[in-house]
């Protein structure tokens, strides 16, 4: 796994510019981590220095962005950015500034959205600029905006989704007078690009705190904005015997306070995260109640193709979108797994993905009823199979049942399949074995050839 960007070469970059004469800072979520003592993902670093300066002083830079004044500096095999001091204005389509001007620290910081996110660090002195009181906020654990909500959200919309990412996943309060202006904008987020929506839909979901993020977004009416199919399980009530937790919103929200990064990664699975969030959409429209109780006939089905539907708004790749499918739709079959067969559990374990469907199972189970009799089942099962028990060799071929007797057609398909179901299921184990089987069962047309 390749190395992050350190705050050595941040620092490095930093005394350059500074033994050039330049004002320069550590900015942003890299102070905000140092302050809590974590360790930041990545540092961005403000400068007095214009961008040609900059591109002047390092030999090795990209410029990414130099309208708004930034630029990238690699320092070993690490891109860091680079931002002049600057103040913006004219934000017309809710999301771009129309005119940027080099500017001084203060009025840079006072541009910013959040004030944890606006604090300077001077990493030599470790002394920090604090215009907005970001550092009270930090010790308050807020999420507020700088300077009038209202005026930060109607600058960049996005913003709503930031504030509600930050504050869940810093498990900090969100500022009710942010949280207010959310609410009153919360339709503009409309404006945003589908892509961008995803991805910080991604991040609450992924970077901890996936539940508080989705009652914030449900709080502030971004979700009925964006996911109006998630917004419409809230009050969806279920038989009390298997989900004692209550309606399918408290349900879904147990199984997001559930993730967790997986141990071979050290991050939560974006595809899981997404299924747990997807997997009982249909439940809204397919609640039916009679004399026996509540039931949802048919409820993945109907998920599928909302989620379908969401993720084909929202520009998910097609690979994900079909792995998330795939998750809803088999995610009740485990009720069942104790009573198949044992061809037909076999191929149920060897499914593709199959780990992610069973893990998605015992999330379904923990944020419900609690018990994981069949996960259990699963776990025992998958470990007392060899590789070859799942995926037998095959024994036959259609030349073999062209020498059978039988016409090359769509019955092979099916022959061949009965094949392997048998060898699943411990009847045949020899090519010998399987010709016998074939010929007891479909009686070639011609007899042997």
């Amino acid at each position: 796994m390749p190395s992050r960007p350190s705050l050595s070469g941040a620092e490095g970059i930093i005394a350059r510019l500074r033994a050039e004469g330049y004002e320069s800072y550590l900015v942003g979520g890299s102070v905000r981590d140092i302050l809590r003592g974590v360790e930041p993902e990545d540092y961005d670093i403000v400068t007095q220095a214009t961008p040609a300066q900059v591109e002047a002083l390092f030999p090795r830079t990209i410029p990414v962005g130099v309208s708004f004044g930034v630029v990238l500096v690699v320092e070993g095999s690490h891109p860091y950015e680079v931002a002049t001091f600057r103040a913006e204005a004219d934000y017309e389509d809710g999301r771009h500034p129309s005119s940027v001007r080099f500017a001084t620290a203060r009025e840079d910081v006072l541009r910013r959205d959040f004030t944890v996110n606006g604090l300077l660090l001077d990493p030599v002195s470790g002394e920090i600029a604090d215009y907005v009181g970001g550092r009270q906020d930090l010790e308050g654990r807020v999420v507020r905006a700088i300077g009038d909500p209202e005026k930060r959200f109607a600058e960049d919309h996005l913003r709503m989704l930031r504030a509600v990412r930050l504050a869940a996943g810093l498990n900090y309060a969100l500022d009710p007078a942010a949280a207010g202006a959310i609410s009153q904008n919360a339709p503009k987020i409309l404006q945003i690009s589908a892509e961008r929506i995803r991805q910080e839909l991604a991040k609450i979901l992924t970077q901890g705190g996936a539940r508080r993020g989705f009652e914030l977004l449900e709080e502030t009416g971004l979700l009925k904005q964006i996911l109006p199919e998630a917004s419409a399980l809230k009050g969806v009530l279920q038989p009390s015997l298997y989900h004692p937790e209550g309606d399918v919103w408290e349900h879904t929200l147990r199984m997001l306070a559930l993730l967790a990064p997986a141990p071979e990664t050290g991050t939560i699975d974006e595809g899981i995260a997404w299924g747990a969030l997807f997997h009982d959409l249909g439940k809204a429209s397919c609640r039916f109640e009679d004399h026996r109780g509540i039931h949802f006939y048919r409820h993945p089905t109907v998920g599928q193709e909302l989620a379908r539907g969401i993720m084909k708004r929202l520009k998910f790749s097609g690979a994900m979108t079909e792995r998330i499918l795939a998750l809803i739709g088999c995610h009740l079959h485990f009720i069942h797994v104790r009573q198949m067969r044992e061809a037909r559990l076999k191929r149920f374990l060897r499914m593709p993905d199959f780990a992610s469907h069973l893990e998605l199972h015992r999330l379904d189970c923990l944020g419900s009823h609690g018990l994981l009799e069949n996960y259990n089942y699963c776990r025992e099962k998958q470990g007392g199979f060899a590789r070859e028990d799942l995926h037998p060799p095959k024994l036959l071929d259609g030349r073999d049942l062209i020498e059978l007797g039988f016409d090359p057609g769509p019955l092979f398909k099916t022959i061949l399949k009965a094949v392997e179901n048998a060898q699943l299921s411990s009847l045949v184990k020899t090519g010998e074995e399987a010709r016998a089987f074939v010929i007891a069962r479909f009686s070639p047309p011609d007899g042997l050839r």
